[in-house]
């Protein structure tokens, strides 16, 4: 099936992003200061740029997990259902997790990721998002820490990608797109 095609515009610029990583890693440092080591949990495959770059502002010992979670395929629209498709590989039972996310949408999948991971018994469990959208939400969840608030607009950038492009932009933007000729 042939895509459409689209434009990007920017909308949250590569210089914006850093200096609110930066800002987020030191109020998570300040929440976590008195953790032995905090885990930090990469939901796969959108939060990994988000990841690296929190990280390595984060002023703690820590330790890097991932989990991979659908509600999207290729597709637009949440399908409402989650799977999983990459479980952790350590323990996190009796220890300080954070939950790093792309993006909250319908709020689906990072409820279904939240209520999973609590069950394992982590002494405590946060989430940092980079991106919200609560005019879409459909789930009562929300971050603990997000980085930016923006409205329902369908965004591509900065490990965020549609259908499996565009991750690599160094910012955020809005996907427009095209009017396709008539008798296209």
């Amino acid at each position: 099936m042939p895509q459409r095609p689209y434009v990007i515009d920017e909308m949250i610029s590569a210089k914006s992003i850093a200096a609110r990583v930066e800002a987020l890693a030191k109020e998570i440092t300040k929440a976590y200061r008195d953790t032995d080591k905090l885990i930090v949990v990469g939901l796969l495959r959108g939060s990994f740029v988000f990841i690296a770059d929190l990280v390595r502002e984060i002023d703690l010992p820590v330790e890097v997990d991932f989990l991979e979670a659908s509600s999207y395929g290729n597709a637009m629209e949440s399908s409402r259902e989650v799977r999983i498709l990459k479980d952790l590989r350590g323990e996190i039972a009796g220890k300080d997790v954070l939950v790093v996310e792309d993006i909250v949408d319908t709020g689906f999948t990072l409820h279904h990721v939240v209520n999973l991971l609590k069950s394992r018994g982590p002494k405590r469990l946060e989430v940092c998002a980079l991106l919200d959208k609560p005019s879409r939400r459909e789930v009562k969840i929300k971050a603990t820490w997000t980085g930016f608030e923006i409205p329902d607009e369908f965004v591509v950038g900065y490990g965020i990608d549609f259908a499996q492009r565009n991750r690599n932009l160094p910012h955020i933007g809005k996907v427009r797109f095209l009017e396709e000729p008539a008798g296209a």
